[in-house]
């Protein structure tokens, strides 16, 4: 996107909004439950950036993504801290990667507090790739009309002559 003085950028007010102050290990324990629990939310908004490419409008989309995560790890914190902080500090420390072969039973008793407390089901395998059709509110935008423009050169009337190659075609297996 051009930034030009036409252009008009959004105010300090609306760009401001609580940011979740967490650490990749924690993002990570929680990212397949927040993934499914702010899935209208997130889809909505990556809708919105796709159809309208133009990040200022959607702002407000932007920010219900990031209260429905909030709101998700206030209710995490509330009901299942523990379980939650033993899992991401298995996460962080077991590897490199944060792989999460190395902590199946940390997220086996995190997963059992979040179905006890919340009836969350964990998404299954794959349940993020498949192929979805989203339903939304909003308009969906107008596409702008393909311009055509005129071919430059004018053709050949139909009735001009075409004398044989004076070489011999350029195709000469196909004769």
């Amino acid at each position: 996107m051009v930034i030009t003085s036409n252009t008009t950028l959004p105010e300090e007010a609306e760009l401001s909004t609580q940011e979740l102050n967490l650490s990749s290990a924690a993002l990570r324990a929680g990212a397949f439950h927040l993934g499914k629990q702010c899935e209208a939310a997130n889809n909505e908004f990556m809708l919105c950036r796709q159809e309208l490419d133009d990040p200022r409008a959607c702002l407000g989309e932007g920010r219900a993504v990031t209260g429905c995560a909030v709101d998700f790890f206030r209710k995490v914190k509330k009901s299942c801290h523990e379980e939650f902080m033993q899992y991401a500090t298995c996460l962080d420390k077991s590897s490199g990667t944060m792989a999460f072969g190395h902590c199946r039973k940390t997220q086996g008793v995190f997963d059992k507090c979040v179905k006890d407390n919340f009836d969350w089901e964990r998404p299954s395998y794959g349940y993020f790739a498949r192929a979805k059709v989203i339903e939304t509110a909003r308009k969906a935008p107008e596409k702008e009309p393909i311009t055509s423009y005129p071919d430059a050169t004018p053709g050949l009337p139909a009735d001009y002559p075409t004398p044989p190659a004076k070489y011999g075609s350029r195709f000469f297996w196909l004769e």
